[in-house]
């Protein structure tokens, strides 16, 4: 079984432009080929931006600046190709067709490509606008698609071929509503919020959840702080027994003032913040504040496959291994696997445990309407609980 037309790129974008070319300026083949052998076909999507950082003639536009507009799309795409080199070696019979969802040509045009009528799966890192149009195909194609990191469900329903990975608002905020139940049903707790879409939706989520518990409702009190009054946020704590604070709006710096204004206090407090919590510089704060956010990837670094994968993407890119790279890297290889093991029968094992990488997937149907019972998607219902305590990370839940 032979590696084709996939090198590794080294400081990157050239290599990966020239390797490109051998197919097209904005798709690659990767074929992994056994022998007496039925070749399964999976299609990557990501932003590489090779249209814009090369001209017509193959020249980087961006020599002395750098094209750091690339970096994401080559992240994803430097673990794809781990992975891909990781089945290579089981034998893996795959044939595998990467695309540049930044190229000249329209992802519907790419979509429609005649060496992907025989596709089984799809892979994306991809936007919401480009998450839809996807989706839209891989109902048409009868084929799963999974969103590796887009953290919603751009507006999809009615489609049991979409799998989304990074988990939904929602699920994080009925996730947290859970761990309040189990842990802090005592407590007070107050959300602190600013007015915003997204601070509406969090506490809509929190509403609609705790009206469709069969547990114990929880009262959460709300408190609207547009200017993170130091007054206001101290009136609604309490000094002698523990209150839980929830940061109800995803905005990072509201969700940093706030916490700065907690750590002041030196209060009981257990605070919980949202998903966009995971790049938080929590040295910023130096204070003995409890800090828990949700995430549904936890890379940090604990396991030997982890140490494996970042210090050979170290030795080749000169750089740390950012979460998207290991999100390309376990994605691939968790559904190039379930691909594998249930053949043309995938659609009908999304939901199947086993084959984990990194990540403890829970892959469930949701269902938008309760009362129709369609089942709009599938989607990632895991998710780590991350205490961040003394500027040191360690999962609780």
């Amino acid at each position: 079984m032979k590696l084709k037309n996939m090198s590794y790129l080294s400081v990157g974008l050239r290599k990966l432009y020239f390797a490109s070319v051998l197919v097209s300026c904005c798709t690659l083949s990767l074929t992994l080929r056994a022998q007496d052998t039925t070749r399964h076909k999976i299609a990557i999507f990501t932003p590489l931006y090779l249209d814009s950082a090369f001209d017509g003639d193959g020249n980087f536009r961006f020599e002395k600046s750098g094209a750091k507009f690339t970096n994401a799309g080559l992240d994803f795409y430097y673990g794809v190709q781990m992975a891909l080199d990781s089945l290579e070696k089981r034998g893996a019979p795959l044939e595998v067709f990467v695309y540049d969802t930044k190229a000249k040509e329209p992802i519907t045009q790419q979509l429609n490509s005649p060496e992907l009528n025989n596709a089984e799966l799809i892979i994306a890192q991809s936007n919401a606008a480009e998450t839809k149009i996807i989706a839209e195909a891989a109902m048409r194609k009868k084929i799963p698609f999974v969103s590796a990191t887009l953290p919603n469900d751009a507006g999809i329903y009615d489609n049991p071929y979409m799998v989304v990975l990074n988990s939904t608002l929602q699920a994080h905020v009925e996730a947290i509503y859970r761990f309040l139940q189990r842990y802090h049903s005592q407590d007070r707790i107050v959300v602190f919020r600013k007015s915003g879409a997204q601070e509406d939706q969090i506490k809509s989520h929190f509403e609609d959840f705790a009206k469709s518990t069969s547990s114990n409702q929880l009262k959460i009190k709300f408190v609207d702080v547009p200017d993170l009054n130091p007054q206001t946020i101290k009136a609604n704590v309490d000094s002698t027994r523990r209150t839980v604070v929830i940061a109800g709006s995803l905005d990072e710096a509201f969700g940093m003032r706030l916490a700065q204004t907690l750590a002041g206090f030196h209060y009981p407090i257990r605070m919980i913040g949202m998903p966009t919590w995971d790049n938080f510089n929590f040295a910023k704060l130096d204070s003995d504040l409890e800090i828990i956010y949700t995430t549904p990837f936890f890379y940090n670094r604990g396991s030997a496959l982890e140490n494996q994968l970042a210090t050979e993407y170290g030795n080749k890119m000169y750089a740390r291994a950012s979460d998207l790279f290991f999100k390309g890297y376990e994605a691939t290889l968790r559904f190039g696997l379930l691909l594998l093991d249930t053949k043309k029968d995938i659609a009908s094992n999304l939901t199947r445990k086993g084959n984990t990488v990194l990540t403890q997937f829970d892959i469930q149907p949701v269902f938008k309407d309760k009362s129709e019972m369609n089942l709009d998607y599938f989607e990632n219902k895991h998710l780590y609980f991350v205490k961040v305590f003394g500027g040191v990370k360690n999962i609780v839940y």
